[in-house]
Order: structure tokens, then C-alpha cells, then sequence
């Protein structure tokens, strides 16, 4: 696709965990590895328009200082896990002096006036922020396409989409352009984007890590739905940054659940594979079905113990299901009024505006806006489908337990073209439902397909043991080989 010299193309195939151990020996300096991945986003942003807003200045500013402090500290020194990495930030995610507009029109200008927990804990482990991503407005699509930034193509061909709402972090990271980034998750807004692109991504269980200053912020009990989590071009990173993510500390906010486990300490010969490609919510194509087949059993063959227990039929209740969970969660302040940045707009008169090119929105949050209540679209006992939700999430705890472990398709096809999607809207769903399960999830690339585009597959484990899919990550990426940089094919 595009070629690099020799020096760079180490740099920016490299684990997080790798440079930041090269960093610390001195053997190279983060000046370098912050400047080559600088180059590599002026090379392919114009294309893909992943990066909305750069502090490259800054952020070689505080390569060079930890430089100076890695040249000045006594042999043997401890520094932080990520010091001196460069990584990328989804937009809605408040940072310090970025952007903060979560890709609305009513919010453009906005500026964020201190770093939201997360990007306070990536700063401390001693991460490098370039900049901040695309994503979809409001976050309310599966393609990072909106009217303050425009739209963001994929890292193995700009013609198709990236993914959403996490769609420029999967762009960046998947062109080798930041070797982390940090992304939200609310219905496979970073699983989705990492399968597109061909990385890896994290959804960590529901409650875990602070989503503080997450813009827009859900209501009540939906906060555990939603998730900051990481993607990564190699496996090794997850745990690591998970790590940071949830670390505890003064000003912690309050009810974080915390990490257990450790995916090094797993026994892959003591865990039970379940293994489903009949999603129940839509079809999945041939070669991504023979993917996993082809995966699971090479797993099983290792050592993992099939468990030949089928999907529950709940799964074809999927949009069902996760509708009415987000929309009794939006009873306070829907949808209409986070577009309009605290004040309601008129869904149906943006609809007629949208048609003749004139409103200020993108078609996907418009038609959620506009039947938020319609009575065929939202009963009134919502009771039912929460009870319907609150079984199916028990079932699956039950059934995978603390040993069992849940290979699952993370969209039914490879990347699309740009707007297909719309035609095809439900195929989300396969990373969606997990959300409001509440249940961990790791987004694992399993090579190129016959169309040079990214394969993957969901490990999905009962709550809490976030630890068992990025063991069982890791294991794919040593079968696999994991991420295929787009500049060696």
C-alpha cells in the first residue's frame, strides 16, 4: 500500500509494551518513536482522516524530557508502564486543551478544560497523547462519518468505512499510525472498529475503569453499559493498559469495579470453549463462519475443552433487547436532547432538512431521535424486555462461569463500503447485546480475507474475568499471527 524506510517500519510494528521497555534502556529514544508515528499520520491521514486534532509539538516536547530523565536516571531505574508511548484519544473523551464536541454541531468550539480520568491515568503511566479521533456524532453509529469533522476511511481501503463510534481509533491504530489508543464502547463502538481495522480491541467488563467526562453521558444504570477501554495492534497491551485504565488512586471516582486475575496466570488446558456462529440476529458470511470454525478448533486442539451448548433463542431478541435497555436508560434525557447539546431539537424537522442536504445532523442519530416515541417502537411496560435482558444476562454468567470462554463473530461481514451499513442496520448487534450483558470482550484480528480485508472474532467471558479473553487473545495472535500492517501487503 505504501512504503517506509526500514527504521520506522520497526517502530510502528512494535507492541506499546516493547517500546516503552526500549525507551527505558535507552536503546531508543522517545523522540524517535513519538516522531516516526507523527510521520506516519501525516503520510495516511489526509486519506483517512482518523487524526481531527494534532499537538505533535507537545507531544515531542514531552518526548524529549523523557528522554532527558531516562539519560539522567541511575542504572536500573523503574519508570511508568507506557513512558514516553505515543497514543490517540477518541474526541468525546476530554483531554486537556483537545477538542471536545463528540462530533456534534451544537457543541462545536468547545474545548476540554481538564483530562477526564482515563487520560489522567494514560498521562501518570507515562503515555504521549498525539491527538484526538473521529467518531460517529454523538457516538450513535457503527461509521465515523458527522458534520464537524467529516468521514473516516478505513486503514486497508479509505473507500470503505472504519467503524463507529470508535472509528478513528481503529482507523489510527490499524495503519500503524499510534500503537494504542483509548476508544468507548456502548454497543461495539470499540470492538467494531477494531475487527474493521484489523487490531485489537477491549470491552472491559460493565462497571469497570471510570467513564467520567464521557460525552454524552448516559443515564442511571446505563453508565455500566458503556466502557473506556483500549485497542491495540498486538495482544500484549490489553492487560497492561487495562491496568492503567482502572487504577486506583486519589480522586477515584466512586463504585469502580477493579481487575482480578491475571491473563498470564491462566491455564488454557482448564478452560471449556463455546463456540456459536448462528448469531440469531443476522447472517453471518461464509468466510468469516469458516474463520472461527477453522480457529476454534485449532484452540480446542491446543488443549481447550469443547462445549457443544447451543445460543440461547434470547439472541433472537438481540435489537429488542437492546433497544428498550438504552431506551429506559434515555427516559431522562433522550436522545433529541444530546444532539442539540441540552437542548431538544426536532427530530422530524431535521429529517426534511436532511433530504435536501441543509441540517446539521447525519442520517443514523436522526432516525433514532425521531422514534425515541413512537409507541410501535417503545411499549409502554418496558418491564418484560428488562426482566427478558436480566435472565439472559444470568444465563450466560451461569453458563461461562470461571472457566469457560465464548468465541462469537463481531460483525457479519468484513468492512463495508461507506453507507452500506445503512442499508444493513442491524448487524451491530453481534457486539451490541454484550454491552447491556455487561459482559467483557475481546475483539481478536485473525488475517486478511480473500478481499485483503481484516477477519476477526469476539472472545466473550462471564463478568469480572476480563483476564480469560486476553489469555485467549493472545493464544490467537501466537496461532494467528494477529495484526497484518497494511504497509506489507
Amino acid at each position: 500500500m505504501d512504503r517506509m524506510d526500514s527504521v520506522d517500519h520497526t517502530l510502528l510494528t512494535r507492541s506499546a509494551t516493547v517500546l516503552a521497555r526500549w525507551i527505558a534502556g535507552g536503546e531508543e529514544s522517545s523522540e524517535e518513536i513519538v516522531s516516526a508515528h507523527i510521520r506516519r499520520i501525516r503520510q495516511v491521514n489526509p486519506a483517512l482522516n482518523a487524526l481531527v486534532n494534532e499537538r505533535f509539538e507537545e507531544a515531542l516536547e514531552e518526548a524529549r524530557a523523557v528522554d532527558r530523565a531516562v539519560a539522567a536516571a541511575p542504572a536500573g531505574a523503574e519508570f511508568p508502564p507506557f513512558y514516553g508511548v505515543p497514543f490517540s484519544l477518541k474526541e468525546c473523551i476530554p483531554a486537556a486543551g483537545q477538542p471536545h464536541t463528540s462530533a456534534l454541531v451544537a457543541r462545536s468550539g468547545m474545548v476540554a478544560e481538564r483530562d477526564a480520568p482515563a487520560v489522567a491515568r494514560m498521562r501518570a503511566a507515562g503515555g504521549i497523547l498525539l491527538g484526538v479521533s473521529n467518531l460517529s456524532e454523538a457516538g450513535f453509529w457503527i461509521e465515523s462519518v458527522n458534520r464537524v469533522y467529516g468521514r473516516t476511511g478505513n486503514a486497508y481501503d479509505p473507500r470503505r468505512t472504519c467503524g463507529g463510534s470508535s472509528g478513528g481509533e481503529g482507523a489510527l491504530v490499524g495503519s500503524g499510525c499510534t500503537p494504542i489508543g483509548i476508544g468507548s464502547d456502548i454497543g461495539g463502538s470499540i470492538r467494531i472498529p477494531a475487527f474493521f481495522n484489523g487490531v485489537f480491541g477491549h470491552k472491559p467488563s460493565g462497571g469497570l475503569g471510570s467513564i467520567e467526562g464521557h460525552q454524552p453521558m448516559p443515564n442511571g444504570f446505563a453508565r455500566r453499559y458503556l466502557c473506556i477501554g483500549p485497542l491495540a495492534r498486538h495482544a500484549e497491551d490489553l492487560w497492561p493498559l487495562l491496568e492503567v485504565l482502572t487504577a486506583e488512586g486519589e480522586g477515584s471516582p466512586a463504585g469502580e469495579e477493579r481487575l482480578r486475575g491475571d491473563p498470564a496466570e491462566v491455564d488454557l488446558g482448564a478452560l471449556r470453549l463455546l463456540h456459536w456462529t448462528d448469531t440469531g440476529m443476522c447472517s453471518v458470511s461464509r468466510e468469516l463462519r469458516e474463520t472461527q470454525d477453522r480457529w476454534a478448533a485449532a484452540l480446542v486442539a491446543g488443549g481447550m475443552s469443547a462445549d457443544d451448548t447451543p445460543r440461547p433463542a434470547t439472541f433472537a431478541r438481540a435489537f429488542a433487547i437492546w433497544t428498550q435497555c438504552m431506551r429506559e436508560a434515555a427516559a431522562d434525557v433522550p436522545l433529541r436532547v444530546h444532539l442539540g447539546a441540552g437542548e431538544a431539537i426536532n427530530p422530524w424537522k431535521e429529517l426534511l432538512l436532511w433530504t435536501v442536504g441543509r441540517s446539521r445532523h447525519s442520517l443514523p442519530p436522526l432516525v433514532v431521535a425521531a422514534g425515541e416515541n413512537l409507541p410501535l417502537i417503545v411499549p409502554r411496560d418496558r418491564r418484560p424486555v428488562m426482566e427478558e435482558m436480566a435472565a439472559l444476562r444470568a444465563e450466560l454468567n451461569g453458563l461461562l462461569g470461571r472457566d469457560g470462554v465464548l468465541l462469537f463473530p463481531s460483525y457479519a461481514d468484513v468492512a463495508p463500503r461507506h453507507r452500506v451499513p445503512l442499508l444493513r442496520p442491524f448487524q451491530w448487534l453481534c457486539a451490541g447485546l454484550f454491552n447491556i450483558l455487561e459482559l467483557p470482550v475481546t475483539q481478536v484480528p485473525l488475517g486478511l480475507g480473500t478481499r485483503g480485508l481484516p477477519l476477526g472474532v469476539q472472545v466473550v467471558a462471564a463478568h469480572g474475568n476480563d483476564e480469560l479473553t486476553i489469555a485467549v487473545a493472545s493464544e490467537l495472535e501466537r496461532l494467528v499471527g494477529g495484526w497484518r500492517p497494511p504497509f506489507e501487503g
